[in-house]
């Protein structure tokens, strides 16, 4: 990078930023500061002021200059203030002081610069759906897109904030995802009612999916986790497709799902959401963000849900989705003196109870299941999480920082499926050390560190008893370089695993920009996990399908460790169409296990069967996706996608059951314009087609149980108008399914549910017809 280390006069200082918006900003704070003149030049870099030294100081005025977005050579504003500059300021944070800023050219004016940056609309982290720029004195407000693609990231990146979540009945993580075309969520059981998601092809335990960065929805919580994430208290999402930083863990094959909760506010801020639907589902939120001082701040979440009705669409004698209740919540703590200290610090605890009912309508859970002849599901889990992330910013070196991230865990599940009981406890401790510096400058940045993993497990499923503990230490590292036009990230890491052996993890990014609007990306990557058998199948367990494990002597259940690479390219393409900023991303990605724990459904409709793949196993995503802007304030995104998903079983190479090969996708979205109240109505809409699956193989049924070889396909549609009438006040109105398509006969031999043929796992559409909700969010 090229060094501009001009001698500077006296009262000369440098100054991060990039463009006149900047320029207004910086020199009115100075002025505000008791300056009698400032004059910011973007070209240096610095700020040159005229001051009255028995009014105000330099000290005072870069302090002030700090506070309102800019980074100078004595103080450095904090994340919370950078990431609400409008995305024309967004200037490189770890550019050392004299070094040329590339956002600004000296071929055009800053005012120019502005303005084309402006029009680009360039994507940030920032979670506000609002951008701010000042120019001589008037304020111009650009709407940032709820959804928004990385362009600083090497990896494929959607940025998803709370705007997003607002477009559908958000209830949890699991439905957090029903506006975004990368994710697929499906029901993966009619009995247990229980959503899954899927990614690049491929089911939703090869997605690392962690919340502020440490593992989360894993192990025993695989099966229900989704439902402990309270949409209301989410911040953003950050969705990686395909190979994530090693930085994170070994986990990731197809990709990185993080959550980020509630925890910055301006000022005291309390919301309240209450919903309710048709159907006997209700649910409660509160959150509450405050400054203690001006380094401490708090955050209280609570969540609370019941479903109290008795909903059987398909007549079945079955519910549709289970009864119980929930209690969720949680305490954040944030320390920040970044600027002064170069310390900060985040503490958060959460306590989870859920317990749900499911089976034959009339089924009691409080008689034993010898005293009655119906059918039940009962599922009680108890979930306690503490966590702290700790960083360390060096004095002077604002590119040098060392954090240490630790999380325990536990999670108790205790739950029977008709005459099978099962249950678990998992005891989980986590800790990573990051540190992060440059080499000789800041085009050359690498990070470095160390990772310790323990998971306890113990198991009861019928008279088996399975424990493990599974102990990994780690050591990785990753570096990234930076050029005009180009950015790589590459890592590795290692892995010691007490049952699976030493795991080396190598991972690679590659961006390149052959335009600011045409953006090309590849990448490839390894991940290992070790299969969760029961924990990860539960959706199998509401049926009379006998478990076999064929072991082939690994320490995992007798089963050997999953390992796939993951392998992508995606092109990133901007440009005008009726006048306003469009993006189609298309991106291919192939997964290919090198070991893999394959569930065989099809050996016998009476069998569920776990082994090690001997053979080949892959899964090759296509996808597009097409966003645009028709006229002012709506906003369309679609998107197609194929999938080949093939495992060789026991007998031959099959299809995975339940993934349909194409899949097509709408959203649309429009708003009114804001009234003198700020108050505006808004208008959401998504459509998902489903294609034809395979379904698993029943010919040994009876007639009357068998499947077909294939599902018919299908297609979904939500839709949700809500109003704004303030700043402060919102309701909604929504409704699921509105084609009430559904799957006919969902629960197989649903008369008998103590015989053999009895299967509620065999699910591929929705089980519910249409359903219709309200909501009401208000602030204080």
């Amino acid at each position: 990078m090229e060094n501009h280390n001009h001698s500077k006069g006296e009262n000369e200082f440098f100054v991060k930023g990039n463009c006149e918006s900047c320029k207004a900003r910086i020199e009115k704070a100075a002025k505000s500061a008791g300056a009698n003149s400032a004059e910011w030049s973007a070209e240096k870099q610095t700020v040159t002021l005229n001051f009255d030294s028995s009014k105000t100081s330099a000290d005072q005025i870069l302090k002030k200059i700090a506070e309102v977005g800019h980074d100078n050579e004595k103080y450095k504003t904090t994340d919370d203030v950078y990431k609400k500059l409008p995305g024309c300021c967004l200037y490189d944070r770890d550019i050392e002081f004299g070094e040329k800023n590339e956002k600004v050219h000296s071929n055009e004016t800053e005012k120019e610069f502005a303005e084309k940056q402006t029009k680009a609309e360039a994507s940030s982290h920032s979670s506000h759906a609002t951008g701010e720029k000042n120019i001589e004195g008037v304020t111009i407000t650009a709407s940032k897109a709820a959804t928004s693609i990385s362009k600083k990231e090497a990896g494929l990146v959607f940025n998803i904030d709370s705007k997003e979540l607002l477009k559908a009945a958000c209830c949890n993580l699991s439905e957090s995802f029903e506006t975004n075309a990368t994710v697929d969520v499906s029901f993966s059981n009619a009995v247990t009612g229980t959503k899954q998601l899927k990614m690049l092809g491929l089911d939703q335990k090869y997605t690392s999916l962690t919340k502020e960065l440490l593992p989360e929805i894993r192990g025993l919580a695989s099966a229900y986790g989704l439902n402990f994430i309270p949409g209301r208290w989410i911040e953003s999402i950050q969705l990686t497709k395909g190979g994530s930083t090693v930085t994170n863990g070994y986990e990731s094959i197809t990709g990185q799902i993080n959550t980020e909760l509630i925890k910055n506010s301006k000022t005291p801020e309390t919301s309240l959401n209450l919903f309710a639907d048709f159907n006997g589902r209700a649910e409660a939120n509160v959150t509450h963000v405050a400054a203690i001082n001006d380094k401490w701040s708090q955050t209280f979440l609570l969540h609370g849900n019941g479903t109290f009705g008795d909903t059987d669409m398909n007549d079945d004698n079955f519910l549709d989705r289970p009864k119980g209740t929930q209690i969720n919540a949680a305490y954040l703590l944030n320390y920040n003196d970044l600027e002064r200290s170069g310390f900060g610090s985040h503490f958060g605890i959460n306590f989870i109870k859920d317990e749900r009912t499911a089976g034959q309508i009339g089924f009691d859970k409080k008689l034993s299941q010898k005293e009655q002849s119906l059918y039940g599901v009962g599922i009680d889990i108890s979930r306690f999480q503490v966590w702290n992330k700790t960083g360390y910013v060096f004095k002077g070196k604002p590119y040098q920082s060392l954090g240490w991230m630790n999380q325990y865990t536990y999670h108790q599940q205790d739950s029977f499926f008709g005459l099978r009981n099962y249950s678990g406890q998992q005891h989980t401790y986590y800790s990573n050390l990051i540190f992060e510096s440059i080499l000789g400058n800041t085009n050359h940045k690498y990070k470095a560190g160390a990772s310790f993993l323990y998971d306890g497990y113990e198991e009861n499923y019928l008279i088996n008893n399975f424990k493990r503990n599974e102990i990994v230490p780690g050591v990785f590292a990753e570096y990234t370089l930076t050029g005009l036009k180009y950015t790589l990230v590459a890592g590795a890491r290692a892995d010691f695993h007490n049952l699976a052996g030493t795991q080396f993890t190598p991972r690679m990014n590659f961006k390149y920009d052959f335009t600011p609007q045409t953006i090309f990306r590849i990448s490839a990557g390894r991940g290992f996990r070790t299969a969760n058998v029961f924990a990860e199948s539960q959706q199998y367990f509401a049926s009379n399908r006998n478990i076999q494990i064929l072991q082939n002597g690994g320490d995992i259940y007798g089963l050997r460790p999953e390992i796939a690479w993951n392998y992508g390219v995606s092109l990133q393409q901007e440009f005008k169409i009726f006048g306003k900023k469009s993006t189609i991303v298309a991106d291919f990605f192939r997964t290919d296990f090198q070991d893999q724990v394959l569930v065989d459904l099809d050996r016998s409709p009476q069998q569920l069967t776990f082994y090690n793949l001997d053979g080949k196993s892959f899964a090759n995503s296509f996808q597009t996706q097409w966003d645009f802007t028709p006229f002012k304030n709506f906003d369309v995104r679609l998107a197609y996608k194929y999938y080949d998903v093939q495992a060789d079983y026991l007998d031959g190479r099959r299809e995975v059951p339940f993934m349909a090969k194409h899949r097509g996708f709408v959203n649309l979205a429009y708003a009114t314009n804001k009234n003198k109240n700020e108050g505006f109505w808004s208008f959401d809409t998504t459509l998902n087609w489903v294609g034809k699956q395979r379904l698993p193989n029943t010919s040994t049924n009876p007639t009357e149980f068998q499947l077909p070889m294939y599902s018919e396909s299908y297609a979904v549609l939500n839709a949700q108008i809500s109003r704004n009438f303030n700043k402060k006040l919102r309701a909604y109105l929504g409704g699921e399914n509105l084609t009430s398509y559904h799957q006919k006969n969902a629960i197989m031999d649903f008369r008998n549910p103590f015989g053999n043929y009895f299967d509620g796992g065999m699910v591929y559409a929705p089980i519910m017809k249409a359903n219709f909700y309200v909501g009401f969010d208000v602030t204080f």
